[in-house]
């Protein structure tokens, strides 16, 4: 009451005209450590400590009382789902074996083995069928956020098979066995976790029950915790966002486009024109002005915006290599996925899953690397690093 008094009368007298009253020194309490009161949770789990795979792990000590602290889920609750987590080592032999991403230009023929596995019949006619019992929600999500129905399809069909390969681990025991037994990435997938159960306690899900890749990515279209956080959307309006649900996974994803800077009804990605050998650095994050690029002899296939900045691409085909120059778009792409490949196969896809929605049965493959189809193609079974992992890729 006395602080709230002098407080009081400060702000009359700054609002008269009489004389300033000089303030006194207020004394403000000692701040007191603030505990968070027991948050609301799914399933039931309880213990007096961690027992199972992950006992006697310090880190994992120390991470249930910053959950505890930060986000107020009562350790009790911890000690007990993390007791039912189990450690998966075949996902430690698989990260231990994949090291950093690779240095110089991609090996020959890269490109060519990489998009045989999605530019497949399987991918495109599953596409189109998709967007036929979907075409409503799409269309929704092209009406609120600008992201054209195909590449939405593009990333569902690169991601998981438009839901088929959704994965099978259970992202508890994905994450905490990443977090504490993957020393080189333990920050990032530490965040994931606790960025993991505060998801499934802000959607009133049980943590033991959702299923995922073997690094924790989840649903459709392969969402990181951190990412639903962020971007996913309840795009049906029924109060969850599921991103195992097709409306809500398409709504996420157009989101996560535009909220990266989409830019509606624009291209994506042009041919270069090169005359001469290329000396400049090429990728994905390699770009360049339209002058920078003319004096070295490389100009666009198509008119594009005098300001825009291209990235330089270099694709490497069985019989010869390609470039192309990445717009705004498909850098966005590569938000989702840090890899030049990754992003063209997501491109090439949509424009494939399009031209066959509409009614043409030409698979718009490039010229150049038409001669990869055939068996190769349906290695759609290929295990690859899920959403916002390109870290681990290794791939131009």
């Amino acid at each position: 009451m006395k602080i709230k008094l002098t407080l009081l009368m400060l702000t009359l007298a700054g609002c008269s005209g009489h004389k300033e009253v000089k303030p006194q020194p207020v004394q403000i309490p000692p701040v007191e450590t603030q505990t968070h009161s027991p948050s609301p949770v799914t399933g039931q789990y309880h213990a007096s400590r961690v027992t199972g795979d992950f006992a006697g792990y310090p880190q994992l000590n120390e991470f249930i009382a910053h959950m505890e602290t930060v986000h107020g889920i009562p350790h009790e609750y911890l000690y007990g789902l993390f007791s039912q987590a189990h450690r998966k080592q075949w996902t430690l032999d698989y990260m231990n074996r994949q090291g950093g991403p690779s240095k110089g230009l991609p090996s020959p023929g890269s490109w060519s083995r990489y998009r045989a596995q999605f530019l497949t019949e399987l991918h495109i006619e599953s596409g189109v069928a998709f967007w036929r019992r979907h075409a409503q929600a799409l269309r929704q999500a092209e009406e609120r956020y600008g992201v054209s129905a195909e590449y939405i399809l593009g990333i569902m069909g690169v991601e998981t098979i438009y839901g088929r390969n959704m994965g099978k681990d259970r992202v508890i025991d994905a994450l905490t066995t990443l977090a504490f037994d993957y020393p080189r990435r333990s920050a990032y997938f530490t965040e994931e976790l606790e960025n993991y159960l505060v998801m499934v306690r802000d959607e009133s899900v049980d943590p033991a029950e959702l299923r995922g890749s073997f690094a924790g990515a989840m649903g459709l279209g392969q969402f990181m915790p951190g990412s639903f956080l962020k971007w996913a959307v309840d795009h049906d309006y029924d109060g969850r966002r599921d991103l195992w649900q097709p409306e809500d996974a398409i709504g996420s994803i157009a989101n996560y486009f535009s909220q990266h800077g989409w830019h509606p009804g624009e291209p994506v990605v042009t041919r270069a024109i090169v005359q001469g050998a290329v000396t400049l650095p090429t990728g994905y994050d390699k770009q360049y002005s339209l002058a920078d690029l003319a004096a070295e002899g490389i100009t666009p296939a198509t008119d594009i915006p005098a300001d825009e900045r291209p990235s330089l691409l270099l694709l490497r085909g069985n019989s010869s290599d390609e470039y192309w120059l990445g717009l705004n778009n498909f850098f966005v792409i590569t938000r989702y996925n840090h890899s030049t490949h990754y992003a063209m196969a997501v491109h090439e896809l949509a424009q494939a899953i399009k031209r066959r929605y509409q009614g043409s049965a030409a698979i718009p493959f490039s010229n150049q690397f038409s001669n990869t189809l055939g068996a190769n193609s349906f290695a759609h079974g290929r295990l690859k690093p899920p959403l916002h992992m390109s870290f681990e890729t290794g791939l131009e």
